[in-house]
């Protein structure tokens, strides 16, 4: 089955496009990526899927059901953990646990829960009192609720230190063990290479992108960096270098020559180096991070124009990787827009003030 598919959509606020025409297919218990920098139309794209807005024009289904008429039976069986999760100040963890464990009527123990997010020490403190991490590990227990077949992440790993980074990808890839599909979201893309079976990239409202990692590394040229130790390089021997095909780029750090260069170049920029007398010590290669590809979907040239002109059609090829969870889409948000989201079971944003900015300690 298909977890979510989005179909020629477009969502307009007044005069400003923020998704165009987008079409977007996750597979059932798949891993997906979604990727952009701040005002591609990410959060707007999530805000659909969850029917907290309507799109303009086009189709939004997920789990199988269209989320115009069926949206009440999705967010059942969807969990949703937002970006900037409020809480109730007083109301303890494990209170906010049994609000989402009662909206859902679920079976799950809240303190089982709140135990595999790393706080079951803190389940009794009044959430208020929680830093920004902490917060996080609470919007997650709630998402958790019920089992959901469906976990959308929107920043998951946000105020998260690296520990509390790393026990939210173990229980991402548990969640996707389990069945689960996840819908992952964030700027923190080393998170992403690590969980996600595919990437979607969005860049103004449009995908451009959208693959496994190393498939993303193949539309773009396959491009990797060579590392050179090679301390005798004169002006001659770079140019010689930087005279080959294949080759896009040499600088030099130190005593080494970094040579960026199509893989199967990489033989003769050694060769070059040595044909100009040039005594090679050591060599070692690194491949484009998925930072270097976000930035090479995302910024292009200037013209905006992402790379091998994948703008008409984001390529795509077998998926690969780990897997990746999320929460609740009733344990969060509360939905007053143009939709009939049912926020229930999660603190109303309007009734606790944010106090993100008295805590932006990270987890402890």
């Amino acid at each position: 089955m298909t977890a979510i598919e989005l179909r020629g959509v477009t969502k307009e606020f007044d005069e400003v496009t923020a998704v165009r025409d987008l079409d977007l297919t996750v597979e059932d218990g798949e891993v997906y990526g979604f990727l952009g920098p701040n005002g591609a139309g990410k959060s707007t794209t999530i805000d659909m899927l969850l029917d907290l807005v309507r799109p303009t024009a086009g189709t939004v289904r997920v789990l199988g059901a269209e989320v115009a008429t069926d949206g009440v039976e999705i967010r059942r069986r969807t969990g949703v953990l937002p970006d900037g999760f409020s809480v109730y100040d007083r109301l303890s963890g494990r209170k906010h646990v049994e609000f989402a464990v009662e909206s859902k009527d679920a079976a799950d123990d809240p303190d089982a829960l709140l135990d595999r997010v790393g706080l079951g020490d803190a389940a009794d403190r009044a959430a208020g009192e929680y830093s920004k991490g902490m917060r996080q590990r609470l919007a997650l227990a709630m998402a958790l609720v019920g089992e959901p077949d469906l976990l959308i992440l929107d920043e998951p790993s946000s105020g998260l230190d690296p520990a509390g980074a790393k026990e939210m990808r173990e229980i991402v890839r548990a969640e996707a063990e389990r069945g689960a599909t996840v819908f992952f979201s964030s700027h923190i893309l080393e998170q992403v290479d690590a969980v996600c079976d595919r990437v979607g990239i969005l860049r103004d409202g449009e995908l451009v992108a959208e693959d496994s990692v190393e498939g993303l590394r193949e539309a773009v040229g396959g491009e990797e960096t060579l590392e050179v130790a090679a301390a005798g390089a004169d002006e001659d021997a770079v140019a010689a270098v930087r005279a080959l095909p294949g080759v896009s780029g040499v600088s030099r750090d130190g005593d080494e020559l970094v040579v960026n260069c199509a893989s199967d170049a990489k033989t003769e920029v050694i060769a070059a180096l040595e044909d100009a007398g040039v005594a090679v010590d050591d060599f070692h290669t690194r491949e484009a991070s998925l930072e270097d590809l976000f930035l090479a979907y995302t910024e292009g040239d200037a013209a905006g124009s992402a790379p091998d002109g994948t703008d008409s059609e984001p390529a795509e090829l077998d998926p690969t990787a780990d897997s990746e969870s999320t929460a609740d889409a009733d344990s969060t948000a509360d939905a007053d827009s143009e939709s009939t989201a049912d926020a229930d079971s999660t603190p109303d944003a309007d009734s606790t003030p944010d106090d993100d900015s008295a805590t932006e300690e990270v987890d402890r």
